[in-house]
């Protein structure tokens, strides 16, 4: 755990400090186990961590969300996870609401990257902006059993998932214990509390280069979505869709998505 801005921040991390840095982080609702996973695959070569946004995982709530504090969130804990310690610069990665982040981190502070990378983070084109998480006020339910609570995990946006393995692991990793049962670890009410802003200009602001990953299948990245973030993103950026993956890319395909990540990450790392 480590403190930004007045929040405790979950972190997790793998693999020896000083080897180059790679910070995983997870979309909206979610939190850092969600990489939990897949980062073993990289820490033989890489200085791994994932934190939880506040507001979600086992990080403290807030009574307002900003742009500026997740970033700042971001840096902190590539800086106390040893991100920076290693000779090359450090890659951040993230997936769906934690590309947003990504890329601001890449506009503010990417001087200190070597690469940014998004995973089916939608910029929708003007006019066909998607409505976004529902804004809430009242608390998560609380289910009497442990049992209970597991039964009703749902992704978000809703999909079929053939990896019950995974979903299973960042079910229970997303439930607390609290008076009368369990409940889920997110704040209901950060959406109500945050303005995510227009992330349109942050591709073009970006000081490191960027790369994009998709699921082929994404209720989010349609077509049209990934044909305008072409026109935002660097020429050279390179973009790759996971085949029969859809919005959850990593839980999908995660054997596919490791590889593409793997190379995506090799190659803008030589830039």
């Amino acid at each position: 755990m480590l403190v930004a801005e007045g929040a405790v921040i979950e972190l997790l991390t793998w693999g020896e400090v000083g080897a180059p840095g790679l910070l995983l982080l997870h979309g909206n609702g979610a939190h850092a186990e969600w990489w939990s996973p897949l980062a073993p695959a990289f820490a033989d070569r890489f200085r791994v961590a994932a934190i939880s946004w506040s507001g979600m995982g086992r990080s403290d709530w807030r009574g307002a969300y900003t742009m500026e504090l997740f970033v700042a969130e971001l840096m902190t804990g590539a800086e106390a996870a040893g991100l920076f310690a290693g000779a090359h610069k450090p890659v951040i990665v993230g997936h769906s609401f934690g590309g947003f982040p990504t890329l601001a981190a890449a506009a503010r502070h990417g001087q200190r990257f070597s690469a940014a990378i998004t995973v089916d983070s939608p910029i929708f084109p003007p006019g066909s902006e998607d409505e976004g998480p529902p804004t809430r006020s009242g608390p998560n339910r609380v289910y009497p059993t442990f049992e209970a609570a597991l039964a009703r995990f749902r992704l978000a946006p809703p999909q079929p998932c053939a990896n019950a393995y995974y979903v299973d692991h960042i079910a229970r990793a997303s439930l607390k214990p609290v008076e009368g049962g369990f409940t889920w670890r997110f704040d209901p009410a950060l959406w109500s509390r945050f303005e995510p802003g227009d992330g349109r200009a942050l591709p073009g602001a970006a000081r490191c280069p960027l790369g994009a990953i998709w699921g082929a299948d994404s209720v989010l990245c349609r077509p049209e979505v990934v044909d305008y973030m072409r026109t935002l993103y660097p020429d050279d950026a390179p973009f790759v869709a996971i085949a029969q993956a859809q919005h959850h890319v990593l839980l999908d395909q995660p054997t596919a998505f490791v590889a593409a990540l793997d190379g995506m990450i090799s190659d803008l790392m030589q830039r």
